[in-house]
């Protein structure tokens, strides 16, 4: 009776020690967060990812603590029941620490960043170090890996897999060479990837023109780049092919750019006045920047006249804008002024008799 007494009274003890540890993580963890998130609505508006990066992770480690203090109290188990649960759960603290590790590596990339807005006018300076900053965090990521992988293996009694973890370090520059061999084209888009990250032909937010289709940079991984279309599809490129072949960036060193609409009329419309309605068409949109504003004959055939209007804007989506309604206004100017002044065929008929003058006309 005093026996069954006494084993009852252990467990009841284990239990009341474990629920104690508990309540007691989940108490500081509330209140760390709270502060945290308090702290982090008073001095930034980006946020830092705290509650999204580390709540879970921190939740996790502990959990993990709490059944590692409460083991040893742990009535009726044997030595080696008791030494296998406490593998398990030094194992799993150290891939639930390994994964706090790789949220504090957003947090502090969330830090950062936050003084570098991409929505801002001139973001070109933004867009560079939101692109290292991608890169490198990858890298950083794959590193994190490795250690937490190393050091899964030292926390085993048996000296020959604590070998392994530490030839899993030792040995991580040959790996690199034989995945490198193995992996051409993985090793390249690596390769790549630094070379990106330090050259800078593309950033973030960047707008380009890659195999006639244009859009802009909004994903760089490790191996491919994703290109959002004007029209909402997606664009995957390897990271090698913006090393190796050309393309177009619209934005790598400034947003603003210039472009032209196209008109195409009759000899006998005055070029002044269309100069004039183009001024006053630009002057009156708040897409242009008040910096280029033209319009010259540059083309000369056997029927029309070419007329290319200039204009610039501050990114390529507002001069895309701005250039259709230059050309919707102008040609609605034409054709309420000078219906007449649209490309036309002329042509001639010779008589068909010989008494018969000729006849002339237009199409």
């Amino acid at each position: 009776m005093t026996h069954a007494f006494h084993f009852q009274h252990d467990w009841f003890f284990a239990i009341f020690l474990f629920c104690t540890a508990l309540v007691l993580a989940n108490v500081i963890h509330f209140v760390l967060f709270r502060l945290l998130r308090r702290k982090e609505a008073e001095n930034t508006h980006l946020g830092w990812g705290l509650q999204r990066h580390l709540g879970a992770p921190s939740r996790a480690v502990f959990f993990i603590t709490c059944l590692l203090i409460v083991l040893p109290v742990i009535p009726r188990l044997s030595g080696k029941l008791q030494e296998l649960l406490n593998q398990i759960f030094i194992m799993a603290l150290i891939a639930a620490l390994g994964w706090f590790a790789v949220g504090c590596v957003y947090v502090l990339q969330n830090v950062f960043l936050r003084r570098y807005d991409l929505t801002a006018e001139n973001n070109v300076q933004a867009r560079r170090i939101h692109t290292q900053f991608q890169l490198f965090r990858r890298m950083v990521i794959s590193l994190v890996i490795v250690i937490d992988v190393g050091a899964l293996l030292w926390s085993f009694h048996d000296p020959r897999i604590w070998h392994y973890g530490t030839g899993l370090l030792a040995s991580a520059g040959v790996a690199s060479l034989i995945l490198a061999t193995a992996a051409k084209s993985t090793a390249a888009n690596f390769l790549a990837g630094l070379q990106i990250a330090i050259t800078e032909p593309i950033r973030i937010d960047d707008v380009v023109v890659v195999q006639g289709e244009w859009g802009r940079i909004e994903e760089i991984t490790s191996a491919y780049v994703v290109i959002k279309i004007w029209d909402l599809r997606r664009l995957i490129v390897p990271l090698s092919y913006f090393i190796e072949n050309s393309f177009q960036n619209w934005s790598r060193e400034q947003s603003d750019i210039m472009g032209t609409a196209f008109l195409y009329v009759d000899y006998s419309i005055p070029v002044e006045e269309l100069r004039g309605e183009l001024n006053r068409i630009v002057q009156a949109s708040a897409l242009w920047d008040k910096k280029v504003c033209g319009l010259q004959v540059t083309n000369l055939s056997e029927r029309t006249m070419e007329l290319r209007c200039l204009v610039s804007s501050h990114n390529s989506s507002q001069n895309f804008d701005l250039r259709c309604l230059v050309r919707e206004q102008m040609t609605a100017f034409i054709q309420k002024n000078y219906p007449d002044a649209f490309p036309t065929t002329r042509f001639s008929a010779h008589a068909t008799s010989p008494g018969d003058p000729p006849v002339a006309g237009h199409l």
